[in-house]
């Protein structure tokens, strides 16, 4: 099954939003979302006038001066905004304040027709949480994950979304790890291929199509593999602000990215398994190469010595005077050819 590929997101620019990259902007009162639209702005402001209330705010690939007037709204670290503007950051979790900020990597399986050794198999990008307690901002980078799904699911789930700005974050990472289910589950048919490839009769693998599937690999563990840190410090509490009934989502989701890391463990040792049997089977096939060379140059050396020694032009040499020497050298060398050839085609040589 392949990850959600929805519309791509086109950013729009909310009345009174100085910020093209701003893909949505809602305020949430009591898990609902409040009608209308407005500026992130007069949103922040009337949700600290009720108890119950967030705003969230989606961006995408926002520029240092479009994402400066953001955070200067919501008093956002410099450090963190940094950071958010710039994509491949490691995933992480950081307390800033009253203010945390989140980064995890996503990742999709991209679609091929055929494995090649420019093949990308996996794509992966960003999504930063900057969470309040009256505000969340998600900040993406790469089309690996639509995050317009995951919000229309979210409203749907009022319940949860009384939880607060964390409920968010539980959606989206929750969304990024089924993705990454999807991309272990496409990998492994790739990786199924290439060993089918690799073992079969007639086969043999170009070596770097299984070193292209490697790479991706790494690239997905890279992508995969930090972000149990930050899962791990948010489902055992050492982030304030998070409440205990989205701890217990979170650490579903930290259940199921376990299955990918084992998965994805799983397949890096195979993929190893199968590099180093098809470098076995070149080594072999190149030795059967100069058997092959080394039985011909055996059968020819033998036609040469008989035919450099008949090349001498000495005066006195046996059979020069007979009628029928020359047949007879023919015949000899003939002779020596077809038992060699036999004799090389018995031992597996030829």
């Amino acid at each position: 099954m392949l990850p959600h590929n929805g519309p791509r997101e086109a950013p729009v620019t909310s009345p009174g939003s100085e910020s093209s990259s701003v893909v949505d902007c809602a305020l949430y009162i009591d898990g609902t979302r409040q009608p209308g639209q407005s500026s992130y702005a007069d949103a922040y402001e009337q949700a600290t006038r009720h108890d119950n209330a967030f705003v969230w705010i989606g961006l995408r690939e926002p520029g240092p001066e479009e994402f400066s007037h953001i955070a200067a709204t919501f008093d956002l670290h410099e450090l963190a905004v940094e950071d958010a503007v710039k994509a491949s950051q490691r995933p992480k979790v950081e307390r800033y304040d009253a203010m945390t900020f989140v980064v995890i990597r996503t990742a999709r399986y991209v679609a091929h027709a055929e494995l090649t050794e420019a093949t990308e198999v996996v794509e992966t990008g960003n999504v930063m949480f900057f969470v309040g307690g009256k505000f969340v901002i998600t900040v993406r980078h790469g089309d690996a994950v639509n995050l317009r799904p995951v919000r229309a699911d979210l409203e749907a789930k009022q319940e949860l979304l009384r939880q607060g700005p964390w409920a968010v974050f539980h959606a989206v990472s929750d969304r990024v790890v089924d993705i990454f289910l999807d991309v272990v589950s496409e990998m492994e048919q790739d990786i199924d291929d290439v060993e089918e490839i690799v073992f079969s009769r007639h086969g043999g693998a170009d070596v770097r199509r299984i070193y292209q599937l490697k790479r991706e690999l790494v690239e997905f563990k890279r992508a995969v593999f930090p972000l149990q840190r930050p899962l791990s410090a948010l489902v055992e509490g050492r982030v304030p602000g998070v409440p205990q009934e989205v701890r217990r989502y979170i650490r579903d989701i930290a259940d199921h990215l376990s299955r990918v890391l084992e998965q994805a463990a799983a397949f890096d040792d195979l993929i190893n398994s199968i590099l180093q049997a098809r470098l076995a089977q070149m080594s072999v096939e190149q030795n059967n190469d100069m058997r092959k060379i080394a039985a011909w140059a055996a059968i020819v050396a033998v036609q040469t010595t008989i035919a450099g020694v008949y090349g001498m032009n000495f005066r006195h040499m046996p059979e020069l005077g007979w009628t029928y020497g020359y047949p007879l050298v023919v015949g000899v060398m003939v002779v020596t050819a077809v038992v060699l050839y036999r004799a090389f085609r018995r031992s597996g040589w030829l």
